[in-house]
């Protein structure tokens, strides 16, 4: 069954207007997460969709009203098909018609989710899985104590005083994290305008000899709103000349321990499947990883059948 695939006028795409190309795309966006249970898009495509829109990039649309979208821009692909319209071939209409704008090699796609139907795609179009995200589950209940405070001071976040010296530490303890260590002033800003976000759920730690100039590490967490709410270990940095000293363990705590307190009963957290050594941190702090609960990133290698 053919299905007419159409390019999105990047003029039309309004995120603020409740009618429209961008409103039917927010309820595919919220019909897919509720049957898949998690988002089809990252937290950073989706802040780019709102803030910047499809502006010189290439933005597809299959069915009317929405069923399938794609979005090809820089070095990213995003897919979404409306979970009562899959494997009739709309994905891979979209995205035969994205090749044809080009799908160059090194182009990376994620499946939020693991759905077979993206591996069979992926393979057809010449990407393979390079990487696999676990989701990482525990209950707030009977969490350990919590230890000393590692030689450090931990407080929250102050705005407007600690941006540049979160960041700073951040991008060194990701600096070999392809998305998080490059995280800019920008994209900070943009996350504490999120309606989710809480100073008071943000904790960093500075040495006592340094001052809060010179953050070594930090525990930045959030809740999901839904039935029924849920904590996330959001991000977990130390300094590389604070790791092993204990610090990561009472960051971690401390916002458990926050979370618990907002009464919430689930927590969760992202890491990739290859960190053996934050895998065992987390193990031992009660988390646990079921197989669905993965999330595959796929490169494309070459040019694929199509």
């Amino acid at each position: 069954m053919a299905h007419p695939v159409r390019r999105v006028d990047p003029h039309a795409f309004d995120w603020s207007k409740p009618d429209g190309v961008a409103a039917e795309l927010r309820g595919l966006l919220d019909r897919a997460e509720a049957a898949d249970g998690a988002a089809p898009l990252d937290e950073a495509t989706s802040l780019a969709l709102r803030h910047q829109g499809p502006i010189g990039s290439t933005m597809l649309a299959t069915g009317d009203p929405l069923t399938g979208f794609a979005w090809l821009r820089a070095d990213d692909l995003a897919v979404v098909v409306d979970p009562i319209a899959r494997t009739d071939g709309r994905g891979h209409a979209l995205l035969a018609t994205a090749a044809e704008s080009g799908l160059q090699e090194g182009l990376t796609a994620w499946s939020h989710g693991n759905h077979p139907g993206a591996a069979v795609l992926a393979d057809r179009f010449g990407f393979e899985r390079v990487r696999d995200l676990w989701v990482m589950r525990r209950s707030l209940d009977h969490l350990p104590a919590l230890p000393d405070g590692a030689g450090v001071v931990v407080r929250t976040f102050r705005r407007g005083a600690d941006e540049d010296a979160f960041l700073a530490v951040n991008a060194a303890a990701f600096a070999q994290h392809p998305e998080q260590g490059a995280m800019a002033r920008d994209d900070l800003d943009q996350r504490m305008a999120e309606p989710w976000f809480d100073p008071a759920g943000f904790f960093v730690a500075e040495d006592p000899a340094d001052g809060p100039a010179n953050l070594v590490g930090f525990h930045w967490t959030k809740v999901h709103d839904g039935e029924p709410r849920v904590g996330e270990v959001y991000i977990v940095g130390v300094s590389p000349r604070a790791q092993g000293s204990g610090l990561g363990r009472v960051l971690t705590l401390t916002g458990l321990h926050h979370l618990a307190a907002r009464g919430l009963h689930e927590v969760l957290l992202y890491v990739e499947s290859d960190n053996t050594t934050a895998i065992a941190v987390y193990s031992k702090l009660g988390f646990t990883h079921a197989e669905v609960d993965t999330h595959v990133q796929y490169r494309r290698r070459g040019p694929g059948p199509a």
